[in-house]
This record gives C-alpha cells, structure tokens and sequence, in this order.
C-alpha cells in the first residue's frame, strides 16, 4: 500500500525528567503503516533535546511563547508553512492550546489542519472546574479549591485534611502535610504558572491512567489505559504497563460520548481500594507515554 506524504509540525521536543509528548508523537508516526511523514520542530528554547535526537525531526524552528499574543504566533507559524507547506500541527502542551485553538480557523484557511478541543471543552475540564465537571457528568471527582493568596491559605483548615495536593493550573502537583509546606508549594506553583492555584483533596488508592482520542462526535476512537510502574521526582511516568480494567475503559468511553471530546486526552484516576474511580485530572492532549499505547496496537498519534 502507497503510504501518504505528509509534512507534521509538532510541538513538545523536550525530553528530560519531565518529558513532552512530542518526541514519543513523532516516534508513533515514524512507525506508522499508512503515513510517510516530513517531521518539522517547533521549539520554543533551541536546547530542547527533541531538535539533536536522531531519527525525530527533519526540520526545526523556533516559534514565540503563547505569552508574546496571537499576531507575532500567526506570523511565524505564517512564515513555517511558506517554507515548509504544512499539512497538520500537533501542539502537545496545555501552555500553548488556547492559542492553538484561537487560530484554528486562521490556519483552515491556510490549508493547515489540526484536530483540538472546543474552547469551551478546554476550560469546562480545567482543574478549577473539576467539582463542577464531575457534577454534570456523574464523575467522581475529589473535593477541591482554586486559591489565589496566602489569606486562601489560612481558610484550607475549615474544608481540607491533610495531607492535601496542591497544583498548578497547567503543571505541578504536589503534596502537602502542613499549611507551611502549602505556602512552600504554592510559591513555586504561581512563580511558574501564576494562579490560580489548585488546592485538592488527597484520595487514597492507586494511580491508573487512560490516553484516549475522540472523534468530536461522542465516539471512542482509542484508549489504552496504564499504570505507572516508575515516576520521576516530578511525578512523570518513566516507566509503565498497560492494564486490563473494562471499568476504566467505560468510564472513558462515557465521558468521551457525553463531552463529545475533540482531539487527544489523558484521564488521570486515582483506584480505592474499595474499587472506587475518581478523575484527578483531565490533560487535553496526547501524554508524554503515549508511545506505550503504540506498543500496545494502537498507535493514537496517527490516528489523530
């Protein structure tokens, strides 16, 4: 079978203790059976790993943080596929979606394709409004709070026990025993990532995760869920294997069909021992270990 040529742009080439998914993208859709792919970087540091591996990309250029505004983004995204004509952009930061799904019809009209959430998908799963989620959908969900000030901090006693996590809006996540290790917490967090601040309650079980692609219609196109065998010290998996849970699987297909998601997904679930399921978090996009979904017959990145 004649494989299809197409030029990827792809987004996430750092590849340290804290991973980005695009190096285990570009290595899904190296292998892939039905897409002969033209690889092009897009980096924000030129010392992301991903640009001097071999075998990953076959060109790479820089592009402005999300943070510079859309016009200066448009522009060198403009100026890429004048040189490169691209066919697809595949973002795999939290970071840079929104502005991703802000030129999404901008870059229609260009002829570049992308397959992301709606906007109101993206915000509707932010962690500030996990509780309300998992109202609307029937999802368990652990208590949480979104906190701004250390006079936020004062109140967390009369609505948390510790140990308590606290995340980022983005990134990070942390845990906390005492209020002064939730001053420390939050400090790192806003100078990173600003606030709000996510302070959430501490379920006990273990951590199970799923990486699904819906069609934006409410149908499952995969999902291969896992349990992460080693983590960094920053919480990534390093190493996983994937698990046989139909309970996991359904949960996913359900919200997918009621959300009617749109793109990549990763649901982070904590297991009671009780055989209970709650959703920590939903990432919308493709996770760093998606490769592990490859190895398991479905190769989501050339799906999507």
């Amino acid at each position: 079978m004649k494989k299809r040529k197409l030029n990827i742009a792809v987004t996430g080439l750092n590849n340290t203790d804290n991973p980005g998914p695009g190096v285990p993208v570009i290595r899904a859709l190296r292998e892939s059976e039905e897409l002969d792919v033209r690889i092009i970087g897009l980096a924000y540091e030129n010392l992301e790993p991903g640009i001097y591996m071999e075998n990953t990309v076959d060109k790479t250029y820089q592009i402005p943080y999300p943070s510079s505004g859309s016009k200066p983004f448009i522009d060198r995204i403009t100026y890429i596929h004048a040189k490169e004509s691209l066919d697809v952009i595949l973002p795999n930061f939290d970071a840079e979606l929104f502005t991703f799904m802000k030129a999404e019809s901008t870059f229609n009209e260009m002829g570049i394709s992308t397959f992301l959430p709606t906007i109101e998908q993206f915000e509707e799963r932010n962690k500030s409004n996990l509780p309300e989620f998992g109202k609307k959908y029937d999802v368990k969900v652990p208590f949480s709070k979104a906190i701004t000030s250390f006079a936020d901090i004062n109140n967390l006693r009369n609505h948390f026990d510790y140990p308590l996590l606290v995340k980022g809006k983005f990134y990070d996540a942390y845990l906390a025993y005492n209020p002064e290790q939730v001053i420390n917490h939050f400090n790192k967090i806003t100078a990173k990532w600003g606030v709000p601040v996510i302070i959430q309650e501490f379920i006990r079980g273990t951590e199970v995760n799923v990486v699904a692609l819906g069609d934006g219609k409410g149908n499952t196109i995969a999902a291969v869920p896992m349990r992460k065998q080693y983590i960094t010290d920053k919480g990534k998996a390093w190493g996983g294997i994937t698990i046989g849970d139909q309970n996991l699987i359904e949960l996913t297909k359900r919200v997918i069909k009621e959300t009617k998601w749109r793109g990549g997904m990763e649901f982070e679930i904590i297991k009671t021992a009780n055989n209970e399921y709650y959703l920590i978090e939903i990432n919308p996009r493709i996770p760093a270990w998606v490769y592990l979904a490859v190895g398991a017959g479905q190769n989501i990145p050339e799906a999507l």
